[in-house]
């Protein structure tokens, strides 16, 4: 028989070198998925569509400075990487460039310049880079400022070309606001957006938000759904929040009709959708909720 003490003594040595082997095992493998989480989800992008309701004093508690600092505390609690704005005037543009960390693009719909409302895409300007950029009228000459379709206001539609600074991916994004009286002209641009975006982004990933009051039924709707995907339909996750998007400043509004937007193309995934609902002493930051995505460039 043994010595005892040898034995006891063996073994624990054999314990111990079993549990650091386990241990380094253990560490390596979540260090590994560890990082393979973290470059996936460093990967994902952040994108929003905001009607921010133009700088209206009509509007009483709801205008635009009451609710400027929640309109932009809402988009930084959300750490939103790019969001297209819809009616914005170059004032509002102005106090959300107060959030520092963006930049955006986008002319005003008037005269191509600064004057009267913007479809502007922001963007956090450390990760992104901006390529390319332009803007288009929702009209029969697009090439400059003009009224389309018997539509009563300009309707412009802005867009970027972005590197992302951190996957080194290039993708398009489109930012546009269907006018909102006319049928015929939300018709029609549907028909033009998707001649644009095809004619620019080529086989690029597509990103196009928007308030495009329009429903989903609607013929417009269908005709951008037959070139690019929506994003509440092929969300990996179950849509979040209402299905409705305006909410008219009425706290207690049904909001049961979808009229903004983020569609995608084919090579870009959506993990996530969600209309947000954030509100503060029962009012809204806006007269429509934010849409966001959590997408994955393939």
């Amino acid at each position: 028989m043994g010595n005892p003490f040898f034995l006891f003594k063996k073994t624990c040595k054999m314990k111990t070198k079993t549990f650091f082997f386990i241990l380094a095992l253990s560490l390596l493998c979540v260090n590994g998925f560890g990082k393979e989480t973290t470059n996936k989800n460093s990967q994902e992008i952040i994108f929003a569509t905001y009607n921010i309701r133009y700088n209206n004093s009509n509007d009483g508690e709801n205008a635009w400075p009451n609710r400027k600092e929640e309109v932009k505390a809402l988009i930084r609690f959300h750490e939103f990487d790019i969001f297209g704005t819809q009616e914005g005037l170059i004032g509002q543009l102005n106090n959300l460039l107060e959030m520092n960390e963006y930049a955006f693009t986008g002319v005003g719909r008037d005269d191509g310049k600064t004057d009267g409302e913007h479809s502007a895409i922001f963007y956090k300007k450390e990760r992104f880079e901006l390529l390319d950029k332009g803007d288009f009228w929702l009209s029969e000459t697009p090439e400059k400022p003009s009224y389309g379709w018997e539509a009563r206001h300009r309707r412009i539609c802005s867009w970027g070309k972005f590197k992302d600074r951190k996957t080194k991916k290039t993708f398009y994004v489109f930012n546009a606001h269907f006018d909102h009286q006319a049928v015929e002209a939300r018709r029609q641009s549907g028909i033009l957006m998707v001649q644009k975006m095809k004619e620019i982004a080529q086989n690029n990933p597509v990103v196009f938000m928007g308030d495009l009051n329009s429903t989903p039924d609607t013929e417009q709707i269908q005709t951008i759904s037959g070139y690019l995907n929506d994003s509440y339909k092929v969300t990996e996750l179950p849509p979040y929040g209402p299905e409705g998007t305006f909410n008219s400043f009425n706290f207690m509004a049904p909001m049961d009709k979808r009229i903004d937007y983020i569609f995608v193309s084919d090579n870009i995934a959506i993990k996530k959708y969600g209309v947000l609902t954030d509100s503060y002493d029962q009012k809204y930051p806006s007269d429509h909720q934010p849409v966001v995505v959590k997408a994955l460039i393939k």
